[in-house]
C-alpha cells in the first residue's frame, strides 16, 4: 500500500543522498550488505530479550533498504545483477528479523506462540513469490493492505511497546493474509481478462495489454534494483 503510493515521493526525496553516498565511493551493493548487517544485529537483539535495540536497529536496517535502488540510479549501476540481489536480500533480512522474534518468543513463553512470526515470514514470503511470479508473467501484483513497509512499520510498533507484541503480531498476520487474497485475486482477473481475449491475434495483444499494464503501475519493463 505504501510501496504504491509513496513510492515516487520518496524515491525523489532519497536522490541527493543516493548522489552523495556515490560520489563518496559507495556502492549499492555495500549499502544492501550494511542493510543485512543491520537486520542480522536487529534479530540477535531482538532474540537476546532486548527489544528496544532491536527497534532500533530495525529502523536503522530501513534506512540503506531504501537508499541502495537511490544509490545504483546515481552510479548508473542499475541492473538485473542488482535487483536480484536487492530481493534475496529483503527475504534474507525478512527472515532474520522475523527469526529473531520468533526466537524471543521461545525464550519468554511456554505455549506455541514462537510459530506466530514464523506464520507471518511464511506469508511474506508466498506475498513476495506471488509479485515475482505475476510479473515474470507480464502481470501487476503490487499492492494490499501488509506490504513489507508495513510490515517493517507495524515490527517497530510491536517492538517498541512490547507489552503487545503478540496481539500486535496476530493483526500482521491477518493482514498479511488480505494481502495474499487480494493479489492472488488481482492478477486472476488480469489473467482472466487475457483468456477472453478474441482468438485471432491473441499473443500480440496479450503482450501489449501486459506492457501497458506495466507501464500504468510503474512496474519497469526490464529489471533494476527495485
Amino acid at each position: 500500500m505504501l510501496d504504491g503510493n509513496w513510492r515516487t515521493v520518496v524515491d525523489r526525496g532519497l536522490t541527493p543522498i543516493g548522489q552523495s553516498l556515490q560520489r563518496a565511493g559507495i556502492s549499492a551493493d555495500v549499502v544492501t550488505v550494511i542493510g543485512i548487517v543491520m537486520a542480522s544485529g536487529a534479530s540477535v537483539a531482538i532474540g537476546m530479550g532486548n527489544l528496544r535495540l532491536g527497534f532500533m536497529l530495525l529502523v536503522l536496517t530501513g534506512v540503506p533498504d531504501a537508499l541502495d535502488g537511490a544509490v545504483a540510479k546515481a552510479a548508473g549501476t542499475a541492473s538485473s545483477r542488482g535487483a536480484y540481489f536487492d530481493s534475496v536480500a529483503d527475504r534474507l533480512t525478512d527472515a532474520l528479523l522475523f527469526g529473531g522474534v520468533a526466537w524471543h518468543l521461545a525464550t519468554v513463553r511456554t505455549d506455541r506462540m514462537m510459530m506466530l512470526p514464523v506464520a507471518i515470514m511464511a506469508t511474506a514470503m508466498f506475498i513476495s513469490y506471488q509479485r515475482a511470479k505475476a510479473e515474470s508473467l507480464g502481470y501487476d501484483a503490487k499492492g494490499g493492505l501488509m506490504e513489507r513497509a508495513e510490515r517493517f512499520i507495524v515490527l517497530a510498533f510491536g517492538l517498541l511497546f512490547f507489552e503487545i507484541l503478540v496481539p500486535v503480531l496476530w493483526v500482521m498476520l491477518v493482514l498479511s493474509l488480505v494481502t495474499a487474497v487480494q493479489r492472488f485475486v488481482k492478477v486472476w482477473r488480469q489473467a482472466t481478462a487475457d483468456r477472453e481475449l478474441p482468438a485471432g491475434g491473441r499473443p500480440g495483444r496479450r503482450r501489449q495489454l501486459r506492457m501497458e499494464r506495466r507501464r500504468r503501475h510503474g512496474a519497469p519493463t526490464r529489471p533494476n534494483r527495485h
